[in-house]
């Protein structure tokens, strides 16, 4: 499978199969201001001889409280801030969502990357392996440039057909998620294929493999890779890759993206997933256009047309939140 593929790669094997374990070299590693002072705490108090092995694969994003909410907040802030350039990581404040600023900036095909947010399994809509880790699995990444992975088995989602006017990726995904269960992927890959896959956007990606870790996968990954969108940002894959045809999955489901209707998650699992018509009536207090999952163009102009000629309902508090400063200045 793609995925195989792609730590075969790093481990520098010829190949591997699920449920072995192999040493790794690491691509990349993300850490945001969520755990990083943890990470930074470790590195200083608990290492004799603390040394990064590659400052280059290091990023540090400052988005989760932007402006920081509390003193407390801040100061954990600037220990990153200080830390980052002390040590000549890249540093981004301000710029956006993490996982959005790595997508735009870093994310290359055939990629292994470990992130400290559960959600870098979005990094698989360009066809790398990326994966959260906890920030002690950071902190040996980070000093080593290693680390362990044991194996993935990965599950074969097939798309077919193209998404009707008004349905979305999150519909797609939240319909899967209904129909595997929160834990029906647990440590496995999901792994997107077919002609209607070739018809999702990068920012269609983004969602399906940004909401996988919500069904319990380890990540997931597409098989078409959108070479156009890293030519226009001047990078290239480190390696394309494509499941075998004998490639050996645990199981594989088939969905006509046509048939996706509409739905809504209800509180408080995220696989009670319902026709949307049964909240429909439902009164809220916030709506919210954003997050690592949202705020992309596509996202904006959709929340636009919605809003076109209407006003916010009195009693209502509706935040946008573009994923990053390149969207909102496409979006201004």
């Amino acid at each position: 499978t793609i995925a195989e593929k792609i730590i075969a790669l790093a481990a520098g094997v010829p190949e591997v199969k699920a449920g072995d374990i192999h040493t790794v070299t690491l691509d990349r590693m993300m850490s945001n201001d969520g755990t990083t002072h943890l990470t930074v705490d470790m590195y200083h108090n608990k290492l004799k001889h603390p040394r990064i092995a590659d400052p280059k694969k290091m990023v540090c994003i400052v988005d989760h409280n932007v402006p920081s909410d509390s003193p407390k907040t801040a100061a954990s802030q600037k220990k990153m801030r200080d830390f980052a350039r002390e040590h000549g990581i890249d540093f981004w404040e301000g710029k956006g969502v993490c996982h959005q600023i790595m997508m735009e900036n870093y994310v290359c095909p055939g990629e292994l990357i470990f992130g400290a947010d559960s959600h870098t399994c979005t990094y698989g809509a360009l066809g790398a392996f990326g994966t959260g880790v906890g920030c002690t699995d950071l902190l040996y990444g980070m000093v080593t440039g290693t680390s362990w992975v044991l194996v993935p088995e990965t599950v074969r989602f097939n798309l077919t057909g193209k998404l009707p006017e008004g349905v979305y990726p999150r519909d797609l995904m939240l319909t899967i998620i209904g129909q595997i269960g929160a834990n029906g992927v647990n440590y496995q890959v999901m792994e997107f294929t077919g002609d209607g896959a070739r018809t999702l956007s990068v920012s269609d990606r983004m969602v399906l493999c940004n909401l996988a870790v919500e069904a319990g996968a380890k990540t997931a990954i597409f098989e078409d890779v959108a070479l156009k969108y890293l030519e226009e940002r001047g990078r290239k894959p480190k390696a394309v890759f494509k499941s075998d045809a004998d490639a050996v999955y645990a199981r594989e489901y088939t969905f006509d993206l046509s048939k996706i209707r509409p739905v809504a998650a209800k509180p408080d699992f995220v696989d009670a997933v319902v026709p949307a018509e049964e909240v429909c009536g439902v009164p809220i207090n916030e709506a919210f256009l954003g997050s690592c999952n949202n705020g992309r163009l596509d996202d904006l102009r959709v929340g636009a047309s919605v809003l076109k000629g209407r006003k916010v309902a009195d009693g209502v508090r509706f935040l946008v939140v573009p994923a990053s400063q390149e969207i909102y200045l496409q979006a201004m």
